[in-house]
């Protein structure tokens, strides 16, 4: 496996908390034999209340670096939500903080889980919603 030491490409901004598995993938995805077709499903219950959620929007469909709140990942500790967000394009996240099974299952599957302070990903998320085509640089290093 080669060392990712930076990630670039286009944010997508969901600035909440206490995201859980679930929400990422909905529990009823889970009976899949492999993680193919999941990125489709990323969010699905969250993006069928909400027409407005960021996974819906047409300007972060090139997304790749997801920027979230505090507590991303929490719930249970499902291999299947990173690998829907991997699958549906998320090469990184910068959140707040992580729960520590999923951020273990991020470093596993070769997706950076950075944490930043919140105003820092509040300025973040503002700079992604002025410019979708802005590219960020995750450097892991």
């Amino acid at each position: 496996m080669n060392e990712i030491r930076q990630v670039t490409g286009c944010g997508v901004p969901l600035l909440l908390d206490d995201i859980d598995t679930d929400r990422i993938i909905p529990a009823r995805f889970l009976r899949c034999v492999t993680f193919d077709g999941l990125g489709k499903h990323a969010f699905e219950d969250d993006r069928q209340q909400d027409p407005n959620h960021p996974f819906n929007n047409e300007k972060y469909q090139s997304g790749s670096v997801l920027v979230a709140g505090r507590n991303f990942g929490c719930g249970s500790s499902r291999e299947h939500a990173p690998q829907s967000l991997i699958r549906w394009g998320i090469k990184a996240i910068i959140a707040e903080s992580f729960a520590e099974i999923f951020f273990g299952n991020c470093t596993a599957l070769g997706t950076p889980a950075v944490c930043a302070g919140r105003s820092d990903l509040e300025k973040l998320a503002e700079l992604i919603e002025e410019d979708p085509s802005r590219e960020i640089t995750v450097d892991v290093k």
